[in-house]
């Protein structure tokens, strides 16, 4: 359970779905303040998906890359455990898709999607998420984050 190098070219991880402990991602992507704040909003929605019943995210977008300063994180839930109302509850931000997410981003500083059908291209979110922009296969972090302790 580690998070392997950044590509040396491309600063993607290699491709693949690589598991990690929240002490891991924290030590491995938080390697500066800007990350660091990141892993606050990231922390407090991880905590709130463990407490539905959640046991997979995973981690994506600029965050889950070699850049230096991103401007948010990208995630992707796993809904077939999750108890619905609790997490309307506790993190209703989490269900709300208006406005390009913009209720996410302010609470979390990043998005969390659920593992559907992304619409362009008819794959699952988690497939999607593997491919940049320019087509380039990449690998992404996943955490169970019922094994974690949130504080």
């Amino acid at each position: 359970m580690t998070i392997p190098a950044f590509d040396s070219e491309t600063g993607l991880l290699p491709p693949g779905e690589h598991w990690a402990t929240w002490d891991e991602i924290r030590e491995r992507l938080g390697w500066n303040i800007v990350r660091r704040r990141l892993l606050d909003g990231l922390a407090e929605g991880l905590a709130i998906l463990s407490e539905c019943g959640c046991s997979r995210v995973w981690l994506n977008g600029s965050f889950a890359t070699a850049k230096e300063e991103p401007r948010d994180f990208d995630c992707v839930f796993d809904l077939t455990d999750v108890h619905r109302q609790r997490l309307e509850l506790l993190g209703p931000e989490l269900l709300d898709f208006s406005d390009r997410r913009s209720a996410q981003k302010r609470r979390f500083g990043g998005e969390f999607l659920p593992n559907v059908t992304e619409a362009a291209t008819g794959q699952e979110f988690t497939s999607f998420f593997q491919t940049d922009r320019d087509g380039i296969v990449k690998g992404i972090v996943v955490i169970d984050p019922t094994k974690e302790i949130w504080e």
